[in-house]
């Protein structure tokens, strides 16, 4: 009996079920939880203060940090992950992080190492003799001599307050002014070492190069714009994953629909049990 109840129900309200489906997906893909606008302003502000524009100081020296990147399709992605490190230590490098995953028809990963300035080269010639293709190739240099400058300026500053102190603190007598200048004197110094480890962040970062490799055994995986290049191959690997796509949405789907059943039938219920009621009353 509940059997051909359930397929007389679905024959005359699929529609309305479909729809009503359809807006719980709706409402549970565009809702996300509550905005911490505290990150929104942070990161307002972060974008603000990296877009300003600084005029770029006379000094001949140059203190430029290098960042590269490599897009490389190889045959095996774990032992190009494992020679990358090897190669890199070899340099006079090290490893700063790496990734490896295995998702559905490729497996693929990406590797961080810096190497010394002087090896950037010969360590990137090595990197590409690993790949069967290099897909693409980015080299990225940041400016940081203004902000070295800055750095500089601010602790001759700090240096010559911490001096004047000094000269206070051997003439002080009384236990109370000691206590002051000696808080004073710890406080200098620890701005003092903030920022000679920034400087040496900036000096150890503009010496050791850093370099990002994104390894896969599908080109198509790979971080890069493809060209406009008819490619039959890579056409049939997207098509079939748009298809894997689909139907994990269709089984996505009904499961929803499933699993709201017990709340749409008793509405669908309770509405048509309202439309008999005022029908037998008219």
């Amino acid at each position: 009996m509940l059997h051909f109840f359930m397929i007389n129900f679905f024959k005359k309200n699929w529609a309305v079920l479909i729809l009503m489906v359809i807006g719980v997906l709706y409402l549970k893909n565009n809702y996300s939880g509550p905005i911490n606008y505290s990150s929104s302003r942070s990161m307002d502000a972060v974008s603000l203060y990296s877009t300003k524009q600084v005029a770029p100081s006379e000094s001949s020296e140059r203190i430029v940090i290098e960042d590269t990147g490599l897009s490389l399709q190889v045959k095996d992605v774990v032992k190009s992950i494992d020679e990358i490190e090897t190669k890199t230590k070899e340099f006079g490098g090290f490893l700063i992080n790496s990734r490896l995953s295995k998702p559905e028809g490729a497996a693929s990963g990406n590797i961080s190492v810096r190497v010394p300035e002087n090896k950037r080269k010969e360590a990137m010639s090595a990197f590409k003799n690993m790949a069967v293709k290099v897909v693409s190739e980015s080299v990225n240099g940041t400016d940081v001599t203004d902000q070295y400058t800055d750095l500089q300026a601010q602790l001759d500053v700090l240096q010559k307050t911490k001096v004047k102190f000094e000269d206070i603190l051997n003439r002080a007598t009384a236990v109370e002014d000691l206590l002051n200048v000696q808080q004073q004197l710890i406080s200098l110094q620890s701005q003092i070492d903030s920022v000679k480890g920034q400087q040496k962040y900036y000096e150890q970062s503009a010496k050791l190069s850093k370099i990002t490799i994104y390894l896969s055994t599908d080109e198509l995986a790979l971080p890069y714009a493809p060209s406009n290049e008819w490619r039959p191959t890579v056409i049939f690997k997207s098509a079939v994953r748009a298809l894997v796509g689909a139907i994990r949405s269709i089984g996505s789907l009904a499961i929803w629909g499933i699993v709201f059943l017990p709340i749409i039938i008793p509405a669908y219920l309770i509405v048509r049990y309202i439309k008999r009621r005022k029908n037998a009353s008219q």
